[in-house]
């Protein structure tokens, strides 16, 4: 799923190394992880991003005890091209 226009970036969770701790949506800012119902071959209620609404900030990423749950994108951020002046910056 790309991100939409307000968005600033985009998670990725890998359902099987998530052991549903809920560190990371507690820690998420604009509140948009929440616990699947569904569970991952563990037995666990993994965490579930919502699709859109992601800052980017990496907060839970930092929050998360299990290594490669969860992958923080971050949208690029798109320049305009300058004029054609002739002046170096």
């Amino acid at each position: 799923m790309e991100p939409s226009r307000s968005d600033r970036g985009q998670l990725r969770i890998e359902t099987d190394e998530c052991k549903g701790c809920g560190l990371c949506i507690e820690a998420c800012p604009p509140k948009v992880i929440r616990l699947s119902e569904k569970l991952n071959a563990q037995g666990y209620r993994t965490a579930l991003y919502a699709g859109e609404g992601c800052t980017g900030c990496g907060i839970c990423f930092l929050a998360c005890p299990e290594p490669g749950a969860i992958t923080v994108l971050r949208a690029r951020k798109t320049i305009a091209p300058r004029a054609a002046t002739g002046v170096r910056p």
